[in-house]
């Protein structure tokens, strides 16, 4: 049976930042791999 989208999206993992490690605080869906401390421009 299909899982729903919606609680597919609510229990994925946090995702980590790949240059410290430190939790990222934002949607665990998105695209970005690196916290703000690490993502400077």
């Amino acid at each position: 049976m299909l899982e729903n989208v919606i609680d597919f999206f609510k229990n994925l993992p946090a995702k980590t930042c790949v240059s410290c490690g430190k939790e990222i605080e934002e949607q665990h869906e998105c695209y970005s791999n690196k916290c703000d401390e690490c993502n400077i421009v």
